[in-house]
């Protein structure tokens, strides 16, 4: 695909052309290119019947494409139908019998992580939680609580609640140092910026195409330290896990030396199609210009927000912010249909309004999203004013 300026790009998506569309930290806007992809399936498959040799290819298009994204080499990189999956699978090949037995966890984690991790104390793990401070979780906290009994630390990136963004650099450097893994959850950040797993030092990632990465939901990614991948063996498993699967073999557990051994049943092959649609759009479109206009939006609303007195826990320095903004509400859920109803498409958490652009969001976006709030701002918590003395 040839290079494209973000006004072209933009075009890419019909419903950017009816709606405000602020929601890509829940799922993505459909473009023109998935929904081609996902058809060219449905042809294949019915010009051809069962072309699994091409389908299986695509696959391994899909693997090499998704590690180039993230600074890793193929064979690091497992496809998965969830991001749940690739989590279990990895904690399936852990033990937790020996000193280090603890998990530790920050209060930011979406309960995908959290609730794999909290069922392994079936299996012996301990669970420790890392408290956030003034809306903050810095490495710091996290050495309070990492230490001897440590084995591994699943940690968000980006908090789905407040958009927080996690120094994992830092993080990975304090477990590294402390013979600790990093799991990083990358759901919420995957796509809106240049990522190098190398660099940030990261034992495992997983991530998912329905948000940033501009796919269909049925498809997430694991990444695993190609150091680690031989001593790891996972319980969870299926016959794509297999150094050959269509060996078909029923009384030999051979485990592929890639990260493939991670992967269990039949792919999801409509979804493959669609999110390599999705990651040849960000390419390109270049993530270097999604995280620049991601950045300038987020930094406009944030700005609006202050300017107006309205309550966010999203921190206001970008080198702690992801590509989400929440705005505190008096009724979330109520707000959300009443900015649906003027054409703005959002999410909430809790009493938070979830705004989240994408690199197909423009100033007019912004401008339509300031407009519905300030016409709805009676459901939005003001900053207290102090009285004069």
């Amino acid at each position: 695909m040839a290079t494209l300026t973000p006004t072209a790009f933009r075009a890419r998506f019909p419903l950017l052309a009816r709606r405000t569309y602020v929601n890509s930290c829940s799922q993505g806007a459909l473009s023109t290119d998935v929904d081609g992809a996902m058809r060219a399936f449905l042809d294949s498959w019915n010009d051809e019947g069962s072309p699994w040799e091409a389908w299986i290819g695509e696959v391994e298009r899909l693997r090499a494409t998704f590690a180039s994204l993230i600074g890793a080499d193929a064979d690091e990189v497992a496809v998965l139908p969830s991001a749940s999956i690739g989590i279990n699978s990895i904690a399936s090949a852990l033990t937790f019998e020996s000193a280090r037995r603890r998990v530790v966890m920050g209060r930011f984690e979406f309960p995908t992580m959290a609730q794999v991790w909290l069922a392994q104390c079936e299996r012996g793990a301990e669970i420790a939680w890392v408290d956030p401070v003034d809306g903050m979780l810095p490495p710091e906290s996290y050495a309070s609580v990492i230490d001897e009994r440590t084995l591994i630390v699943p940690a968000t990136h980006v908090c789905f609640r407040n958009g927080h963004k996690t120094d994992i650099a830092s993080l990975a450097a304090l477990c590294r140092d402390r013979g600790v893994y990093l799991f990083l959850d990358d759901y919420q950040r995957t796509g809106t910026g240049p990522m190098d797993v190398r660099a940030l030092g990261v034992d495992f990632m997983v991530t998912g195409a329905l948000k940033y990465l501009l796919g269909p939901s049925g498809v997430a990614f694991l990444y695993v330290r190609r150091e680690l991948i031989e001593h790891l063996v996972p319980t969870m498993t299926g016959w794509f896990g297999r150094v050959n699967p269509f060996a078909f073999s029923i009384d030999d557990l051979d485990w592929s030396p890639s990260a493939r051994r991670f992967e269990s049943g039949t792919p999801m092959i409509p979804n493959v199609y669609g999110a390599q649609a999705g990651l040849d759009l960000l390419r390109a479109v270049g993530l270097d210009t999604v995280e620049q206009t991601v950045a300038d939006l987020t930094s406009g609303l944030l700005a609006w927000a202050e300017n107006a007195g309205v309550v966010t826990p999203t921190p206001a320095d970008g080198s702690h912010r992801g590509p989400l903004v929440v705005l505190r509400s008096t009724d979330a859920p109520a707000l959300v249909e009443k900015l649906r109803a003027r054409g703005v498409i959002a999410s909430c958490r809790d009493d938070g309004l979830r705004v989240s652009f994408h690199g197909y969001n423009t100033q007019a976006d912004l401008d339509a999203v300031i407009a519905a709030l300030e016409a709805e701002s009676a459901m939005l918590q003001r900053q207290a004013v102090l009285g004069r003395g």
